[in-house]
């Protein structure tokens, strides 16, 4: 038996992918071929009175097809008879072409495990080629239909929208990468394109770009439905007007369906400025509606404003693009100052303002490219202009995002880089500290108990200081913190003499630790508000851990009066007899009194394992 060398089987591997890809294209245009048809189909069989036979049905539905793509169509039966041109493209149709070639040459750059893969150049040809191999057939089938493709729009725009959908999938399947950039274009690009720094900053451009566009469509919309329900009565009349029965008037439903994406369009051109044009003598801006317009009844067109200079009403339209150019410097905000990032990693105020001036630049681009689409002759004379201006509202576009953008996303970068926290007086020296002075004593005039006494109330005059910080509605937990402080403090266990407590091995070196370090005053590391202590609960002052620390500095202080004995001796008897419950409490009073004035003296606790001297 003769052996294949592994060339003639690469070579063969390379063909059946490259087949395998051709016949994804053709299947893809087919599928949206027949789907259209069988729609067709359909309302031509449920009408009463069809004007064709089915074979008339199958053209029509071949050029609605190519209408899909871009092409443009001519009716041949006018009263002139001279053909007129149809290009206005219902966008809506153009969804499931677009999606199909994009997936058929996704599927075709990456196959599934066990097939041949083709490269990315040879998929991108194979499936297009399969593809426009169909739309050859369909506009050669459609040529003697009621609607004929115009030839010479086959090829710009209908070859170059399968090429982009197809180019899409390709670069889907790759990973949608950001180059590099071919070898023939410029160095400098091809520098600029390798660095992460401005793949990032472009990336979030086009993102703003998005937004703004997105929001441009929406608010469209917005107007072209409060303007719709204003003139109900007059859409209601021209749709049952079009059509007198069932069949029809689905057929009307789905036309109008179709070209929702076009009047939100309109409706965005119109809200920017420029407005859009109803034959060649009549433009309707928000200043106005200028001559006499020659509209075809149609349900959608009863939105149109009426004839006269603006009013108040149509001079509203203007927040759509005002609402767009914030969203597109909210967007380029959040990139540009994170919530989530040190302030360090924070764009400067010059790249902000870049990347916000190339995200409006796309946005009119965006904006001129889909106004150009949506709107085209319906016929000759008069309706040879008909939609919006796109080279008026492309720049208008840029202007507004621009204009508004820049300011916006200044102030918003400034806003989220604030320093977070703030306080009432907290410039003025001295606010954390006790307002009424202690009395003035001789050396060795001061007892235990004033001492401790002063020490609690310079804690509590500090709590009292974090209370007077005033509750912000972005930190709401710092007026809860200062509640349950004062809480505390009127049910004398504060917060602050709960937190003059040592706590046994909490130091570095196994000593206790107090809470006059700074996660006491809320400026640790957290938020500033954050009052740690003020969930401690305060049972622990009583365990035995803590006793007999309290005893060991009380017994240090005593100068070796005290005798020496374990502390929870104390608990025991009082437990035995009313009495010595007495005396412990007074000695828990005396511990607390005792500590606190050790802890004003600056003199350490001594460790809970650890007793005091013996005397």
């Amino acid at each position: 038996m003769t052996q294949r060398s592994p060339m003639v089987t690469a070579e063969r591997n390379r063909t059946l992918a490259l087949a395998s890809a051709l016949v994804r294209g053709a299947v893809a245009a087919g599928l949206g071929l027949g789907s259209l048809t069988v729609l067709v189909m359909v309302l031509w069989i449920s009408s009463p009175y069809p004007d064709s036979g089915p074979g008339g049905a199958l053209r029509a539905a071949a050029g609605v097809w190519l209408l899909a793509h871009g092409a443009g169509l001519l009716r041949p039966d006018t009263l002139s008879g001279v053909p007129a041109p149809v290009s206005l493209v219902p966008l809506l149709l153009v969804v499931g072409p677009v999606w199909l070639a994009h997936r058929a040459a996704r599927d075709a750059a990456d196959p599934e495990e066990g097939r041949p893969r083709p490269s990315q150049a040879g998929a991108f040809c194979a499936v297009t080629a399969g593809y426009l191999l169909v739309v050859a057939g369909a506009a050669a089938a459609a040529r003697g239909g009621s609607l004929r493709p115009d030839p010479d729009t086959l090829v710009f725009p209908v070859a170059l929208v399968v090429a982009g959908a197809a180019a899409a999938g390709v670069w889907t399947a790759a990973g949608r990468p950001f180059g590099p950039l071919p070898s023939w274009s410029p160095l400098v690009l091809q520098e600029a394109v390798a660095r992460t720094v401005v793949r990032d900053r472009a990336e979030a451009a086009c993102r703003s770009a998005a937004v703004g566009v997105t929001v441009l469509l929406g608010g469209g919309a917005l107007l072209v439905a409060v303007a719709l329900g204003r003139n109900a009565g007059a859409a209601q009349d021209a749709f049952l007007g079009l059509a007198g029965d069932w069949s029809g008037r689905i057929a009307v439903l789905l036309l109008a369906a179709s070209l929702v994406p076009n009047a939100a369009l309109w409706g965005a051109s119109y809200g920017l400025g420029p407005g859009f044009s109803l034959g060649t003598g009549a433009t309707a801006t928000p200043l106005g509606l200028a001559g006499s317009p020659t509209a075809p009844p149609f349900p959608l067109l009863a939105a149109v404003p009426d004839q006269g200079p603006g009013t108040l009403l149509n001079g509203a339209a203007l927040a759509v693009p005002v609402a767009a150019a914030l969203a597109l410097a909210w967007s380029t905000a959040r990139r540009a100052a994170p919530a989530d990032a040190p302030r360090a990693r924070a764009w400067s105020r010059s790249e902000t303002v870049r990347v916000t001036l190339l995200a409006a630049l796309g946005c009119g681009a965006a904006t001129a490219l889909l106004t150009a689409v949506a709107g085209g002759p319906l016929g000759t004379g008069a309706l040879r202009e008909f939609g919006p201006v796109w080279w008026l509202a492309g720049p208008a576009a840029l202007a507004w995002t621009a204009g508004l953008g820049v300011p916006a996303v200044l102030l918003l970068r400034r806003w989220r880089l604030r320093t977070p926290g703030w306080a009432w007086r907290r410039d003025v020296p001295g606010a954390d500290e006790s307002p009424a002075a202690a009395p003035t004593r001789a050396p060795g005039e001061t007892s235990t108990k004033e001492a401790a006494n002063a020490t609690v109330s310079e804690a509590r005059a500090g709590a009292e200081a974090r209370v007077g910080r005033p509750r912000r509605w972005w930190a709401p937990w710092r007026g809860r913190a200062a509640a349950g402080a004062s809480g505390d403090a009127a049910r004398g266990g504060s917060a602050a003499s709960t937190a003059s407590v040592p706590a046994p091995g909490g130091g570095p070196g196994g000593g206790p630790e107090t809470a006059s370090g700074p996660a006491a005053d809320g400026s640790g590391p957290g938020d500033g508000g954050f009052e740690p202590y003020d969930f401690l609960p305060t049972d622990p002052w009583h365990a035995k851990d803590f006793r007999e620390t309290r005893w060991a500095s009380l017994k240090r202080d005593s100068g070796g009066l005290m005798a020496d004995f374990p502390a929870a001796s104390a608990g025991s008897t009082g437990s035995a007899d009313p009495v010595g419950s007495a005396d412990a409490d007074a000695d828990a009073d005396s511990d607390t009194d005792a500590e606190a004035a050790g802890s004003a003296a600056g003199r350490p606790a001594p460790a809970p394992d650890r007793p005091g001297p013996t005397p």
